[in-house]
Parts: structure tokens; C-alpha cells; sequence
């Protein structure tokens, strides 16, 4: 079992409460998920509130698996204040860029803690690149950073494409969010490990491009 720091502990708490209200209340759930109408008439509260609601058990849990295995790679590099402010940023960020780019339909709604832990999985990437993760039919481990890279390309295909009932857009953002904070507060990345740090903008210089082209 990994040594899991409180901080994780109040944050996954806050999770599982919060989710499991939304599920039993759908006029709590409905009150404080992000949605870009409720956002524009005024209840900013949702763009943090929803990153603590979850469409069900397993959306909670795989998103809580994450924070959990990951959170402690964050923590140990980089302390736990450091930590706590990715995650509430990346969240903010996932967030932001889903506003972002669906300001103009007033029904688009979203969920999760998505944003959040994927800042704190880039961040965790940074200080270690080549960690092996185990995916869901994969036996063998992937380097963290091909992942990394992976998954971000994966996320701008399904922006464009609009694939599934999935916010990726809220992904790339809190991606964002744990990159830049952490070469923020960790500047000697770009000398220690300018590779990745090179590497995992690729995609986002991609996203960039291909919004200013139109083509997003």
C-alpha cells in the first residue's frame, strides 16, 4: 500500500462525499455540475463544484485510482502544498478550457474529476518520465511518457471528432494546468529533463495550431 499523505486523503473524501450526494440528488447534482448556461448567469461556484461530482461509481473510482497511485509521486518530488495547488489550478484550467470552447452552447454540461488528476498525472510524468503504467489490457508497462503524449493526441482527435460522452477538452486543460505549474515551481526541469519537457508540449503546440487554423 502506498503511504498516502492526508492531503490525498481529505481530497479523494471530498470526492466520494460530494459524488454520492449527486447521486442520490438530482436537483443537488444538477445545481452544481458544470454547465455553460449556469455559468454565464452567473454561478461561477460550478466551475469548481463540479470537478467533485461523477457521472457514477466507476467514473469515481477510476478517477480516484489515479489520484491515488500518482498523488504520492507529486507529493514526494515536490511537497504537499505544491501538490494541493496543481490540483485545485488543474482543475480550474480542465475547467476554463472547456468554457472555453463550448461558451456558445448554453446546454453543454460536464462532470468529474478529470481536469484535477490529469494535471497531477503531467506533473508526475515530469518528474518521472520513464515510471511504468499498466493499462487495462496491456500487460506489459508503458513508459509514462509515451502515455503522456498518447493520450493528449488522443484528447485533441476527440475534440475534434467530439468522441463519446467524454470532456476532453477539460483533460487537455488540466494537462496544461499540472505542466506549466510544475515547471513553475520546479524551473531546473528544463535543464534536468529538457526531453520531456520538450516532448509533452508537442501536442499542445499541435492543439494550438490547429485552433488558430480552425481546424478545432
Amino acid at each position: 500500500m502506498l503511504n498516502i499523505d492526508i492531503a490525498t486523503i481529505v481530497i479523494i473524501a471530498a470526492n466520494v462525499i460530494i459524488s454520492m450526494k449527486g447521486f442520490n440528488d438530482i436537483a443537488f447534482f444538477n445545481k452544481y455540475k458544470f454547465n455553460i448556461s449556469g455559468i454565464r448567469h452567473g454561478e461561477q461556484i460550478r466551475m469548481f463544484s463540479s470537478a467533485f461530482l461523477h457521472a457514477d461509481f466507476s467514473h469515481l473510482l477510476f478517477n480516484m485510482l489515479t489520484l491515488y497511485f500518482f498523488a504520492p509521486v507529486v507529493i514526494n518530488s515536490i511537497g504537499v502544498t505544491f501538490f494541493v495547488v496543481i490540483y485545485v489550478v488543474s482543475l480550474l484550467a480542465g475547467n476554463l478550457l472547456s468554457f472555453y470552447f463550448h461558451k456558445d452552447e448554453p446546454h453543454y454540461s460536464a462532470i468529474g474529476a478529470s481536469g484535477a488528476v490529469m494535471g497531477i498525472l503531467y506533473s508526475a510524468i515530469l518528474f518521472h518520465p520513464n515510471m511504468g503504467l499498466y493499462l487495462f489490457f496491456i500487460p506489459i508497462a508503458i513508459p509514462a511518457w509515451l502515455f503522456g503524449v498518447a493520450y493528449l493526441l488522443y484528447s485533441i482527435f476527440g475534440m475534434k471528432k467530439r468522441l463519446g460522452n467524454v470532456g476532453h477538452d477539460a483533460h487537455i486543460g488540466g494537462a496544461l494546468g499540472g505542466y506549466a505549474l510544475t515547471l513553475m515551481f520546479v524551473p531546473s526541469l528544463f535543464t534536468t529533463s529538457l526531453w520531456i519537457v520538450v516532448l509533452l508540449a508537442v501536442p499542445l503546440i499541435i492543439l494550438f495550431i490547429m485552433h488558430k487554423l480552425g481546424k478545432i
